[in-house]
């Protein structure tokens, strides 16, 4: 029987090795650690927990929490070790992270049908079917072969990201839709500033506490996406004649153009998420959401997405991958984790199932499959094949990616009820037709 072959050991790596040996394939799993290491990782445990030991909500009525059980559905084996393992955290689902490691590895380790291989691999293998999952810290040399096999453009290594909010949470009283001298469709949402709110938000970035960068990673800015607080610290009025300049926009309720506008672009077909443009930013998350409720329009906006600029290495993936995880090029190779562009240790796990699923099921000659988008590891991957502007960031779970049913309920937690009645359904009628 073919074997899959799959390089890197972390979240998406262990749930994609799982996965297909689940179905009776033969999986070789390859990981560098502790050979050689990362500027992150501290041992040579599978799935090693690098920063928070949160997996985030555990609520059911909540987009991670219905990721959860979408994931356990599909025979995870990340989510029932962090439940074994779960260490006191509120509502959220946080483990001890050496124990929770240690517990996947020798899961890993044990399985008949996985073979551990502990080496670096400097260049994509030839096996096939082949998962790559190497995650944000992928090695130079192997993201120089991923460089030359999907083009150089299609191959980002720093993450520089706006915050993001749930549309239906905007103030559409205090905003106007239009472009700049009413060029192309008026997609943009934009928020008026008067002089005072101005300078109020100005102030307030200049108070906001950043997030340190770790030693690992230098501070490469290109102009187009300085972030924030960099250009605020240059002059009160650097933001207004920069990315927030007013020019060829009139607010029609007064007739004049504001002293200055924010604006607000679509991230996807149904607009049910808007990115606040050029604000990628290092602010903390708490700092970001004090501030950029400061907006007019965003005072008591939802973020599915916090800016961040950090070294994140990940794919074009919406110009290279299928929503199966394959790449287009070749149907025998898949990638998975954040390597893909989804955010968060979950988010990435969830996406090693399904390359699992699918990298067993091309083994055994069958076609590979991807989760109906009205579910959201379906709509996660749906993003990440689909995302429509050029500078594509990477995304985590939240229910503005989810499509809305049809006549949905203007009132906002009932139309979130429908949308996890129908996950759950949908999850449940692709698991079945997958004897799961």
């Amino acid at each position: 029987m073919p074997r899959v072959t799959i390089v890197g050991g972390g979240f998406a790596g262990v749930e994609a090795a799982w996965a297909a040996a689940r179905l009776g394939v033969p999986v070789r799993l390859y990981e560098m650690r502790p050979k050689r290491s990362t500027p992150a990782h501290k041992t040579g445990w599978l799935a090693e927990l690098v920063c928070s030991n949160s997996f985030k909500s555990m609520l059911p009525t909540t987009p991670s929490g219905q990721l959860k059980w979408e994931m356990e559905r599909l025979g995870s084996l990340v989510i029932p070790t962090a439940r074994e393992f779960a260490v006191p955290a509120g509502e959220a689902l946080a483990v001890d992270r050496e124990a929770f490691a240690k517990a996947i590895t020798a899961r890993i380790e044990l399985h008949p049908l996985i073979e551990v291989v502990r080496e670096e691999v400097a260049a994509i293998p030839p096996d096939r079917p082949l998962i790559i999952a190497t995650g944000p810290l992928t090695s130079d040399a192997l993201a120089g072969e991923i460089a030359r096999l999907t083009g150089k453009q299609h191959l980002y290594f720093y993450d520089a990201v706006s915050p993001i909010v749930d549309a239906s949470t905007i103030d559409y009283d205090k905003v106007f839709f239009g472009s700049r001298r009413e060029k192309g469709d008026p997609a943009y949402i934009n928020c008026p500033f008067t002089k005072a709110e101005y300078e109020r938000f100005w102030e307030a970035i200049r108070a906001a506490e950043c997030a340190p960068l770790h030693e690992f990673e230098e501070p490469r800015f290109f102009e187009g996406c300085t972030p924030l607080e960099e250009l605020a610290a240059r002059g009160k009025d650097t933001l207004r004649f920069g990315p927030l300049k007013p020019i060829g926009l009139t607010d029609p309720r007064t007739g004049k153009r504001p002293y200055a506008v924010l604006q607000l672009r679509p991230e996807n077909s149904e607009r049910t998420l808007y990115s606040l443009v050029a604000c990628q930013t290092r602010m903390k998350w708490g700092e970001q959401k004090r501030v950029f409720r400061l907006v007019p329009g965003l005072e008591n906006a939802e973020f599915v997405r916090y800016g961040v600029v950090h070294r994140n290495t990940y794919l074009d993936s919406p110009r290279l991958l299928q929503r199966t995880l394959q790449f287009c090029d070749d149907g025998k190779l898949l990638f998975a984790g954040q390597l893909v562009g989804v955010e968060g240790y979950i988010e990435s796990a969830a996406s090693g199932i399904i390359a699992g699923l699918n990298a067993a099921r091309i083994a055994l000659g069958k076609p590979a499959v991807a989760p109906p988008r009205e579910t959201v590891i379906g709509s996660l991957l749906h993003y990440i094949s689909t995302y429509p502007h050029p500078d594509f960031p990477p995304m985590n779970a939240n229910w503005g990616l989810l499509p809305d049913p049809d006549d949905a309920p203007k009132e906002r937690d009932l139309r979130r009820q429908l949308k996890l009645q129908r996950a759950r359904d949908a999850m449940e009628r692709f698991a079945q037709a997958l004897m799961l």
